[in-house]
Formats: structure tokens, sequence, C-alpha cells
């Protein structure tokens, strides 16, 4: 069952790049994170780059403070790359021509549904539960003891919809990260295949179109990561009312520029998670 096998390769890859690619995803959210009054005015510490926060994180906190968050990230990822995959695969075979052809336009609207149905279901409760653990390391005074402690304390204050803060931007930015990656990743996979004519591409060929179509799709997208971020943070609803307002405050308070904070480590991730996810994901596939 080809829907079956796209979920297991998909859920598999997102595990492996996952746990591989995770401190770069910890250094790009806190850089995030620095910057809001909030953030400020409650002591959060401020790192001067990437470098300075990989490193003074290790100092201060060791190895175990660079995975700070990685227990929803696994979870949510592997169930995001299935739910991906199960989605893109499934919508693109009904969008093809009467000659089992796609057209650029159509393989984006099945990226931007896979998209879309990922961030809405899996990806707005992980994420925001690794956001708050994250923000939380920051502080003075940090406040929960793990994952569950997390999630009850979300819970508690907010009801479900605290572990579902920042949905909006999480669906556009999963959807334009999902509609940009697969229409890339399948266009240069098709230019490839016309080029050497072979319809099986060796793992090299699909690790670089990978790592390619991940370097499109961090510039394109930067700015809906940025307010998917803040709006997930531990302060958000004290300083932003709405997507809209916190994407406006950013700018005009911390320059346009403020939108594409933590480019840098988010493109050495999506570079390799890109890489790493449909490689995983080509080799699963010929093995069932």
């Amino acid at each position: 069952d080809s829907a079956a096998h796209s979920l297991i390769a998909g859920t598999i890859a997102g595990a492996v790049e996952g746990a591989i690619t995770y401190p770069t995803e910890l250094v790009k959210t806190k850089i995030q994170l620095q910057g809001s009054q909030q953030y400020l005015a409650q002591g959060g510490h401020t790192y001067h780059g990437p470098i300075d926060c990989a490193t003074s994180t290790f100092r201060t906190q060791g190895i175990t403070g660079l995975y700070r968050g990685l227990t929803p990230m696994l979870l949510g990822n592997a169930a995001k790359a299935g739910v991906r995959f199960l989605t893109y695969d499934t919508v693109k075979a009904q969008l093809r021509d009467e000659n089992g052809k796609l057209t650029m336009a159509r393989m984006m609207l099945a990226g931007l549904c896979a998209g879309v149905i990922e961030g809405g279901t899996v990806v707005a409760p992980s994420e925001t539960i690794k956001t708050r653990l994250i923000h939380d390391q920051c502080m003075p005074k940090p406040q929960y003891h793990g994952m569950v402690d997390c999630v009850q304390k979300a819970i508690q204050k907010d009801g479900i919809r605290g572990i579902y803060r920042g949905v909006v931007p999480v669906m556009a930015r999963q959807g334009a990260n999902s509609c940009v990656r697969f229409a890339s990743y399948d266009t240069l996979k098709q230019l490839v295949i016309g080029y050497t004519g072979t319809e099986t591409l060796p793992f090299a060929y699909s690790f670089g179109l990978g790592m390619a179509a991940g370097t499109i799709t961090v510039y394109a997208t930067m700015p809906f990561d940025v307010v998917k971020t803040r709006m997930q943070s531990l302060s958000a609803s004290l300083e932003y009312r709405n997507s809209l307002h916190c994407a406006w405050k950013v700018a005009s308070s911390e320059g346009i520029q403020a939108l594409w904070k933590g480019a840098t480590p988010r493109l050495s991730r999506l570079m390799f998670s890109g890489a790493i996810v449909f490689a995983v994901y080509e080799e699963t596939m010929k093995v069932l």
C-alpha cells in the first residue's frame, strides 16, 4: 500500500532528521526570542549571534542544554513528516493529468495542502511546547521540569488552546515550507532524471537535491518562522494581539531584518534536514 509506505518512510525520515539537527533548531529559537520587550524585561539572556548562543549554552548547561525541548520536537517531527508525505503523495496523485504529469502549480498546491494539514494537526502543539521549554531555559528562574510539566502548566493556564498557540503562523509557515520545498525538490529531481535518464536516483543525488530545496525554503519562509516563535513564547499574550500585530511590531520596533532572525542556524538545519529527510525517505521507500 503506497499510502502506508509514504507514512512509514516519512515518519522514519522525520525522526532521524530531528535527532541529528536539533541543536541548530534550539539556537535558532533562542535568537528569535531575544529582542522582544517582555523577553528583555523578564531578564532573558541575550546572545551575540548563533555561535555565542551555542557555546554559551554548552558552557553553562552542558550537552543536554543543546537538546532542551528535543522530545516534543522529535515526536512532532516524526508525526509531521509522516502526515506531510502521506498528504502530499495522496493529493499529488489526485492532481495528475491523464498522462500522469504534474504542472508546477499543481505540485505547489499539493505541497501547500500537506503543509497546512501538518501545521494544524501535529506541528502547532509540538512547536509550542518546544518553544516554551527553550524560552524557559533562557529565563533567570526556569519554571518547567520537562515536557509533561510544560504541557500540564500550559493547559492549566490557558486550556487546550494553550498548546495550540500560534497555530495560524504555524500553518502559514508549514504551508509555505512544503509548497516551496516540494516544488523545488520535484522540479530539480525531474531535471536530474531528464539529464541522467534514470528514475532511481542514487543517495548522493537525493541528498544534494534535498539540500538545495532546503536552502530555497529558508529565505522564502523566514518571516513566518519568526512570527511563529514569538507567538508561542511565554510572554506572547502580554505583547501581541495576533500574528499580524506580531509581524508589524517586530518589523517596526526591531527593523524589517528582524523578520529574518535566526536565518543562519535555520539555513544550516533546513539545508541538512531537507537532504536527510528526502534521502532517508527515498532509501526507506526502496526497502518497503
